[in-house]
């Protein structure tokens, strides 16, 4: 697989990683299975796949267990990406940046993890609470102290500043500058896919910049850019796409004319498949992108990284530049 680098710091992944999340947290539960969630990432290892995302919330804590399974046999060919920042309750979730909780927070993952070292500690969000200048400072200690190899941002909150009337990631660069004067980041996490293209505005360039790794989460529309979804199947209750509009019936049936166009474009590209072309879409928008597709199936594993090897023509990215606009968004 074509590997890219993040950060200054030239850490080199595949140009496909891997999001570990659906196999614990946030996606049906009756279809995580612990030894299909072994063996896919077991799959991704093996298609040369090394960036495997996960965070401490994920489970909460599961997440990083299963990973610190396989990671106990293959380290040397994984490139270990997880979060801290957020604490989970029964029916809430809360941000804490405090410095001493951070620390504690990544001796636990380290051990969960099984490993000496993370690859990307990455700050899952801001604490409203505490400067995020302390935050950082203390994951910058940690880097000092050999435990974390780079540090990441996740960018959030872009439903509350669509809200406000300002730009989807204004918030987020200005947090990004504030940290970059303590320490540097290596990564920013945003969503970014075909049906969700605000990062390609500010956030992407600011990172192109800057020598600044860029990880697109959802690359894949959670699922909906591969074809394979049923408008109107429904999703069992503890799914996240049960409370997401874009997946109501009626807006999975409106975005259909997106899917039709990634298929007009797989079908120039011999077998490829929509998940695919919209996996080399994201590819195609720099060399410090990483899509980081989350699955928990190794099939789609597999799927998802011969994507790597699909370019794009001009005549391709004009067409699915072209592509109606998502409908259904959070606001």
């Amino acid at each position: 697989m074509e590997r890219r680098t993040i950060g200054a710091a030239a850490l080199g992944v595949g140009a496909v990683g891997l999001g570990c999340m659906p196999m614990s947290w946030a996606y049906s539960s009756s279809e995580q299975h612990g030894v299909t969630s072994l063996r896919a990432v077991h799959t991704a290892l093996d298609a040369g796949v090394s960036l495997l995302d996960t965070a401490d919330m994920y489970g909460p804590f599961t997440n990083e267990l299963l990973l610190g399974r396989v990671l106990k046999e293959r380290r040397e060919e994984a490139f270990v990406s997880t979060k801290c920042g957020l604490l989970v309750g029964d029916q809430h979730i809360v941000a804490n940046g405090r410095p001493g909780y951070v620390h504690r927070a990544c001796d636990a993952s380290l051990r969960r993890l099984q490993t000496d070292t993370i690859d990307l500690y990455q700050l899952h969000r801001a604490d409203p609470e505490v400067p995020i200048e302390e935050t950082w400072g203390a994951m910058a200690e940690l880097v000092t102290a050999g435990k974390v190899r780079a540090l990441g941002f996740c960018a959030v909150g872009a439903r509350a500043d669509r809200r406000a009337g300002t730009g989807i990631h204004d918030r987020t660069i200005r947090q990004l500058e504030r940290v970059q004067q303590v320490f540097p980041v290596g990564a920013v996490q945003a969503e970014l896919s075909v049906w969700s293209r605000e990062a390609l505005a500010t956030l992407l360039p600011w990172c192109e910049t800057r020598g600044i790794g860029f990880l697109a989460a959802m690359p894949l529309g959670n699922g909906y850019l591969t074809g394979a979804l049923t408008t109107g199947g429904g999703f069992e209750p503890d799914d996240v796409r049960a409370r997401h509009p874009r997946f109501t019936a009626e807006m999975m049936a409106a975005n259909q004319p997106i899917v039709a166009g990634l298929r007009r474009v797989a079908r120039r590209h011999g077998s490829a498949t929509p998940g695919q072309i919209a996996l080399a879409w994201v590819l195609a928008q720099g060399r410090h992108v990483v899509p980081v597709p989350g699955t928990k199936k190794p099939h789609w594993v597999t799927e998802n990284a011969c994507a790597s090897a699909l370019k794009l023509t001009e005549h391709d990215l004009a067409e699915i530049a072209a592509l109606p606009t998502a409908r259904g968004s959070w606001d």
